[in-house]
């Protein structure tokens, strides 16, 4: 039902990710290009790593899980912080979901990592029923924020800020 991605799963990989965002309501944020990802899952050095939920019986992909490691510097040691995770419609409700969670965890243990992480969108009910389900815990004293676009560059290139700093 799991297994590690492939370089063969790059186009499907970003297929799953555009039904992802459209399924986010932000299908135009999805920009990643096959190039793109195969550099970052399968270069020699990997930015993040992707396992396929695949169909028992036919083995087509059916949704994947993509990773990256993150660090606590309260715990000492690494974590997973899992970017995407997505099941195909037709395939949810058939355990792929928990299966891609359950090795995302089976690996933190086997390599000693002490977190697990994720982001889910406040209006994604169905999702944070399955997670709260599985015993993740909401963290509600702590609020994602992100620079990109403009406000990236200006940061980056001439130190500007658009705010009173």
């Amino acid at each position: 039902m799991i297994r590690v991605a492939t370089p063969a799963d790059v186009p499907v990989i970003r297929e799953l990710i555009l039904e992802l965002a459209t399924y986010e309501k932000v299908p135009h944020e999805a920009r990643a290009t096959d190039a793109q990802l195969h550099d970052a899952l399968f270069s020699e050095r990997p930015a993040a790593y992707a396992h396929m939920a695949v169909d028992d019986t036919t083995g087509d992909p059916v949704g994947f899980a993509l990773w990256f490691l993150n660090f606590s510097t309260w715990r000492g040691v690494h974590g997973i912080y899992l970017e995407d995770l997505y099941v195909r419609p037709t395939a949810r409700g058939s355990g792929h979901g928990k299966a891609l969670l359950t090795e995302l965890a089976r690996i933190c243990v086997e390599r000693g990592y002490q977190r697990l992480e994720w982001a889910v969108l406040n209006w994604n009910t169905p999702s944070i029923a399955f997670y709260e389900a599985l015993g993740a815990r909401r963290q509600d004293e702590w609020s994602v924020y992100r620079l990109t676009d403009d406000a990236l560059t200006a940061l980056g290139t001439d130190g500007r800020a658009d705010g009173p700093l």
